[in-house]
């Protein structure tokens, strides 16, 4: 088993040198050359005043070159910090000063992002920017290996995830953190050095690790699926033809987004062996969908939070689905991973009972970078335990036990939803909007969506006296403070948000009303006030 994760590319070098590595529109790369760039890069670092458990922020869009800088990050003892090159400035600045990285990697095409980023009063003058493009800045460094100080349990990278209060919030991930799911995922899942696996999500999404060191500690290879292919269903389609993958591995609401449109032939793909989702719930029609035409594929449900490295259980479908309503277990605990469905003394519920879901296990994070008061609310050692074999991570989910031990998701306990497999805190959406002046009041809810989203994000807001308020000013507005995932899609426009009899915004009522325009969507709007705004980015 590798100690660090960086060791799995050097291995493949001394075995399979000239064997290729991955993947993308501008750039195949073998694991020869992979070693070597990627040692030349972390010597580059280095001689940049890099060091160990220095943090070093990635932006860039996702390709060859940036896994080699994932990589040099890793050889140069440093913390890797993904940035989402389709963020706004202002919510990258804030991750940026919370990391306090030791310098920018970025890519050409963001230099006007990164100038704008950089611009702030918190960072001006004290953030040194590398260009992964610049190749001539790295090749002349040495491509011998870089000796390394780091162990398995040191911080491999920061993974930022949204925030309920606004800011987001960032989660420490080790060395042996993923290198625990990615040695049971190779063994359980048979991958072999004969795989050609996607790399459908974001670098900065903690998915993409699994892409990444899944493939590598096969010696597979690793195909960049560009990241303006998830807008025509059937160019990934034929993407997967075009390049025989042999594995897909993707957020649900993308397999829900190929089947609406109908891509996926009978007994297409005949290369595909395996088909994996994670970080939202597929619909059953969905599935049923994609196993009616796949006979010869397998399908694995993987299920877990950011706080507990990529996924903490599975469940692979045995048989297609008979019915429409029949649920889809998250399964049972990966190896080394524990599952608790708990009531609010930490005391284990009867199978079939609603209960909160906690996590055990090799996967969970140390906590939130710098902020011990939310690690200390998050991780808990409870009554199954004394020792840190049972530190428990509470995820926020609900969920019960089936007869067979196999877990089911139940929903949320909290206002956080997934949005195209991103984690999205609705509270972070109604903080941004508090602070502009044309909103008196606002609540942002989310519904079922048979959309590429998921989740279709609403938002009810009551204008200010003192300006003219529209939806669609409000939109633009938030598309400077937060992500594309993030902007609600539908809006409504009220006198007042309306009051449960506690006195707090009553959501289940706005959320029954959002349903229900919905459903009337091909009827005329009763109100010109009431505006839909529907994202596609």
């Amino acid at each position: 088993m590798s100690t660090l994760l960086q060791n799995y590319v050097a291995r493949q070098a001394e075995l399979r040198p000239a064997a290729t590595a991955v993947v993308s529109e501008e750039a195949t790369l073998n694991y020869r050359e992979l070693e070597h760039r990627s040692n030349q890069f972390a010597r580059l670092l280095r001689d940049s005043g890099c060091g160990r458990g220095d943090r070093v922020c990635l932006l860039a869009p996702k390709s060859a070159a940036s896994i080699v800088a994932l990589l040099a990050i890793y050889k140069a003892d440093c913390i890797y910090v993904p940035l989402d090159p389709a963020s706004p400035a202002p919510r990258l600045a804030k991750m940026i000063v919370s990391a306090q990285p030791r310098c920018i990697v970025a890519a050409r095409p963001v230099a006007p992002l990164l100038e704008e980023i950089l611009d702030t009063d918190a960072l001006r003058d004290r953030t040194a920017a590398i260009w992964l493009d610049d190749s001539q800045s790295f090749t002349r460094h040495s491509s011998e290996p870089v000796l390394s100080e780091n162990q398995s349990h040191d911080a491999a990278h920061l993974l930022f995830t949204s925030g309920s209060t606004g800011t987001p919030k960032g989660v420490v991930i080790t060395h042996a953190n993923v290198i625990a799911f990615v040695e049971w995922a190779v063994k359980y899942f048979g991958i072999t050095a004969a795989d050609r696996q996607s790399g459908h999500p974001p670098l900065h999404f903690d998915l993409s690790m699994f892409d990444i060191f899944g493939t590598f500690a096969a010696g597979a290879a690793l195909y960049l699926v560009p990241a303006d292919l998830g807008l025509f269903p059937n160019k990934i389609a034929e993407f997967i033809r075009q390049h025989e993958l042999t594995q897909w591995f993707s957020v649900p609401s993308l397999l829900t987004y190929m089947a609406n449109l109908d891509t996926v032939r009978q007994n297409d793909f005949p290369k595909l062996k395996r088909v994996l989702w994670c970080g939202e719930v597929l619909a059953t029609p969905t599935l049923i969908y994609w196993m009616r035409r796949l006979s010869h594929v397998t399908f694995t449900n993987l299920y877990g939070p950011t706080e507990a490295t990529i996924a903490s259980s599975y469940y692979t479908i045995a048989s297609c689905p008979q019915s429409d309503s029949e649920p889809i277990p998250i399964g049972y605990p990966c190896e080394g991973e524990s599952l608790h469905v708990l009531d609010a003394d930490l005391r284990p519920v009867p199978n079939g009972v609603v209960g909160d879901l906690y996590i055990g296990g090799v996967g969970l994070s140390p906590g939130y970078w710098q902020i011990p008061d939310a690690t200390r609310a998050a991780f808990a050692h409870g009554p199954l335990g004394e020792n840190e074999a049972e530190r428990l991570y509470r995820t926020g989910d609900l969920a019960t036990i089936g007869t067979n031990g196999e877990v089911y998701f139940r929903g949320r306990a909290d206002s956080q939803i997934k949005s195209r497999g991103h984690r999205v805190e609705l509270g972070e959406i109604e903080a941004a909007l508090d602070a502009f002046s044309e909103v008196d009041d606002c609540a942002v809810v989310a519904i079922p969506s048979t959309h590429f989203d998921g989740q279709t994000i609403c938002c009810a807001y009551v204008p200010s006296l003192d300006h003219i308020v529209t939806a669609a000013m409000l939109r633009k507005k938030l598309a400077a403070k937060l992500p594309p995932y993030m902007l609600p899609a539908e809006w409504l426009e009220l006198g007042e948000l309306p009051k449960n009899a506690n006195g707090k915004v009553d959501r289940p009522l706005l959320k029954n009303h959002f349903q229900n325009r919905a459903s009337e969507a091909s009827r005329p709007r009763a109100s010109s006030r009431a505006v839909t705004t529907r994202n596609h980015a």
